[in-house]
């Protein structure tokens, strides 16, 4: 019963931040600093991981199709895997990793210094003007994320495909959209805000519930990282199969 009934006010709390986020967009003050804070920390793994992604994906997909004699697919293969499944999931993975942490250990160090119970001693309302804007900043920054790495893993691969390939830049855009389709597009990027709602909410709860100490605060955020970690993996089966259902 005590696990159902936490279970329980974790679902109403995430539903009471999820209320606050339209008034949070409207004071960009709040969530304009944490935004630039996870797009700009974010960015240079971003780098590292649209290349290796890109390189990795080239390497492996060039010798698969050759045996098929289909090296003019490799193009629209990469485009379709990369901005579909592994941008967004990389993104997502990234953000966790990075945004959960840092998260969780910031509220955990706010609540171990007691800055939070000042605050509601001041009358300062928490949810509204600390949680909501995190949360939102991880919700914008996420499908920009994605953006970068999935631009970044086509130019990697077009890179590899000068050195080891034949194609053109102008035969290798065109094979790259061939087959994309806009309203594949634009699901499969803005997925990524559920990914930041996940791992903004995530973050944010375990900092505020973190034990004392500094102890304490690093745990916060190592259960924040594994917590986010795998509700991105989980919640993208599940929306995966709903964008499946939605468009098809």
């Amino acid at each position: 019963m005590r696990a159902l009934e936490r279970l329980g006010r974790l679902i109403a709390w995430s539903a009471r931040v999820l209320w606050h986020l339209p008034g949070a967009l409207l004071i960009p003050g709040r969530w304009w600093p944490h935004f630039y804070v996870a797009l700009a920390g974010a960015m240079p793994v971003a780098i590292v991981a649209g290349t290796a992604m890109g390189l990795v994906a080239w390497l492996q997909l060039r010798e698969l199709l050759g045996q098929f004699q289909s090296e003019r697919l490799l193009p629209s293969a990469l485009a379709l895997s990369v901005i579909w499944e592994f941008g967004p999931v990389a993104a997502g993975l990234l953000a966790a990793g990075r945004l959960g942490a840092v998260l969780g250990a910031e509220l955990a160090a706010m609540r171990n210094t007691e800055q939070l119970d000042a605050a509601q001693v001041l009358g300062v309302a928490i949810l509204p003007r600390l949680i909501a804007p995190r949360v939102l900043a991880c919700v914008l920054a996420l499908p920009l994320i994605t953006i970068f790495i999935d631009a970044t893993a086509l130019l990697s691969s077009f890179a590899a495909e000068q050195v080891g390939g034949t194609m053109s830049w102008k035969e290798y855009h065109r094979e790259c959209l061939a087959y994309l389709k806009l309203q594949d597009v634009i699901p499969a990027t803005l997925k990524t805000m559920v990914f930041g709602y996940l791992i903004g909410l995530t973050g944010c709860y375990q900092g505020l519930h973190a034990k004392e100490g500094t102890e304490g605060t690093g745990q916060a955020a190592t259960r924040a990282v594994v917590v986010a970690t795998l509700l991105v993996l989980i919640s993208d089966v599940f929306l995966v199969r709903i964008i499946q259902l939605t468009i098809g």
